[in-house]
């Protein structure tokens, strides 16, 4: 059962955030985090962006993804409209860094994202939003408008005791590097993606 282990008012670039680490025990070193903006009104539905870890995205800043970027934008945003960013430590779609840059290595010999985890004997996506929900009936957060691009995150909510009021898209404009990966979210994961040639 996850609980909070420890929390403090951290300012950044976007603004000062509430960050609590949340995890099962105290011990653990890489918890998830909720990152609460000040100006956040419980009473009234939550904007929430429910984040899996990218070190290679938001550390490091490649260009392969939009991860970065879209914490950025969704920091920026709660910061200006209140709300809750749920971090989730799974990266690489949960497969781990390891995994990561080796799925990286078939992607440079031609393969997309979804053809090299397959191709190490991964699952394409084997990330899980339950602990987000965990995470948000620990903070009492009983409405939420999602900011996301991922229908599979708006049927976990809906699928849970928490009520999605509507759904905030976050897009990022793709790269050169991020193009193919933009277009294996939206044509295999089903992401809801504008098209950028229009």
């Amino acid at each position: 059962m996850l609980k909070i282990q420890a929390e403090s008012n951290v300012p950044t670039e976007y603004g000062t955030f509430r960050m609590i680490a949340i995890s099962e025990n105290e011990s653990d070193w890489m918890p998830h985090m909720a990152i609460i903006a000040e100006n956040t009104d419980f009473s009234k539905p939550v904007n929430v962006r429910f984040h899996s870890e990218c070190i290679t995205g938001e550390v490091f800043h490649s260009r392969k993804c939009e991860c970065g970027q879209q914490l950025d934008a969704a920091m920026k945003y709660t910061h200006e409209n209140g709300g809750i960013i749920v971090y989730l430590r799974q990266e690489g779609r949960n497969i781990g860094i390891i995994n990561k840059l080796r799925a990286y290595s078939l992607q440079e010999k031609g393969l997309d994202t979804v053809e090299a985890n397959v191709k190490l004997g991964l699952p394409a996506d084997d990330r899980d939003f339950d602990a987000a929900i965990e995470i948000l009936n620990i903070l009492g957060v009983k409405e939420i408008n999602l900011l996301t691009n991922n229908p599979e995150k708006m049927k976990v909510v809906r699928k849970s005791n928490i009520r999605l009021i509507k759904r905030i898209p976050l897009q990022i404009h793709s790269t050169n590097e991020s193009k193919g990966y933009l277009k294996v979210k939206k044509d295999y994961f089903g992401h809801l993606l504008e098209d950028e040639n229009k």
